[in-house]
């Protein structure tokens, strides 16, 4: 397992931490939105002067005898409208050198001084296990995200993922019960993407949704990056379940090694595409995980809790079959909605309905279309999956990014 890295005679010295008044949240904040005070200045600033109203105080000295012709202090009137902001979004900030900030973000080198919170607080002081994927995951990857996910909660881990589609979305929904936290790369009341916004909801009444910026702030392509290494940083470990090539997901994993981090890695098929990334980080030195405990069992020095035994929970029942009548019409959208749910491992008919949201009678049709068509292959008890030409199709149809 990696270990983070012992402290240097160059490392910084941590913030003091205490109980924060109204007035010094406001002066931190103020601190935090002046002209080129970043994460370091911040800390620095802290640490020299034993508070954010002394920094500020010396602010404009220091910054004319650094050389700058403007320096800019951050006005009351307008750390005081972030604030109303905040609140009116049911957030509050928590910054770096109060208690409630999480410790493992408040570790790694340069954490970003102040964190928007809306829901349960307390989540911030759980150990965690950051769980992120594809977000066009398939059937069979929504699968394991939502049997490691439950597992780990079941075991008294919080689950940290992104709120982005696919597997962050399926780690959430598992979680919502024992403990999730959703990092957000805009403010702590934008939801990205839109189509989250209930799972947005429900995560901010039964857990906690995070964000290092302003409310308000719409989330640019940049900003996504900066989300990932908070995901990383928040927790013990990082569980990667479908990575394709080149993916948000692996800058994710990339972080997670430069903190320190455990990155476990789940094995895919080596003809999808969408493991592609997640067998290259097992080929370069991350852990390999079939289930749940072996992430318990990794991270059980830091966290105390021990492995348990864990059941894969029972498949609905095989649902009546349908009334007689004409089968419904397809867009051309649910299909490919079916297919992009499907790869080279089988998986079965229940799979894909959650994978998918279409019903059950849709989900039939579109296979039957789809096997006429020579697009998949039947294997039994309702397993499908793709037919080896169209796997191939999509190794060569690979071009998607992530974030």
């Amino acid at each position: 397992m990696r270990k983070p890295e012992a402290r240097g005679p160059f490392t910084p010295a941590p913030l003091p931490v205490a109980p924060l008044s109204e007035r010094e949240r406001l002066s931190c904040l103020r601190l935090i939105r002046s002209a080129n005070v970043g994460p370091v200045a911040f800390r620095e600033l802290i640490n020299h002067y034993g508070g954010a109203s002394e920094a500020l105080d010396a602010l404009p000295e220091l910054a004319r005898r650094g050389g700058a012709r403007a320096p800019v202090v951050c006005p009351t009137s307008r750390a005081e409208s972030e604030l109303a902001a905040a609140r009116r979004a049911g957030a509050e900030p928590v910054f770096t050198i109060e208690p409630g900030y999480p410790r493992a973000l408040a570790a790694i080198d340069a954490p970003p001084p102040m964190l928007y919170v809306k829901g349960r607080r307390a989540l911030l002081e759980r150990p965690a296990v950051a769980v992120v994927g594809s977000r066009q995951a398939s059937a069979a990857g929504t699968k394991l995200a939502r049997l490691f996910a439950d597992g780990l909660g079941q075991a008294g881990l919080v689950v940290v993922s992104g709120l982005a589609r696919g597997i962050d979305a399926v780690a959430h929904e598992a979680t919502l019960a024992t403990g999730t936290v959703a990092v957000l790369a805009g403010g702590v009341d934008v939801v990205y993407p839109p189509e989250n916004e209930r799972l947005y909801e429900a995560i901010s009444e039964v857990g906690a949704v995070v964000s290092d910026m302003p409310p308000a702030f719409q989330p640019r392509a940049k900003d996504f990056p900066r989300r990932n290494r908070l995901v990383s940083g928040m927790a013990l470990g990082v569980l990667v379940i479908e990575a394709a090539r080149r993916s948000g997901t692996l800058v994710t994993a990339r972080f997670a090694g430069e903190q320190g981090r455990e990155v476990f890695a789940v094995p895919g098929h080596p003809l999808d595409p969408r493991a592609e990334g997640t067998n290259q980080l097992l080929k370069t030195g991350a852990t390999l995980v079939t289930e749940p405990n072996d992430v318990i069992e990794a991270l059980e020095p830091l966290t105390g809790l021990g492995s348990r035994s864990f059941r894969e929970p029972a498949a609905a029942p095989d649902p009546a079959p349908p009334p007689p009548g004409p089968p419904p019409s397809l867009t051309e959208r649910e299909r490919e909605t079916v297919v992009a749910a499907l790869g080279p491992h089988p998986v079965d008919m229940d799979e894909i309905v959650r994978a998918t949201g279409l019903g059950i009678r849709e989900v039939r049709i579109a296979l039957i279309e789809l096997d006429l068509a020579g697009r998949i292959e039947r294997h039994g008890r309702q397993l499908v999956s793709l037919s080896p030409e169209r796997t191939q199709d999509l190794m060569r149809d690979d071009k998607d990014p992530g974030t």
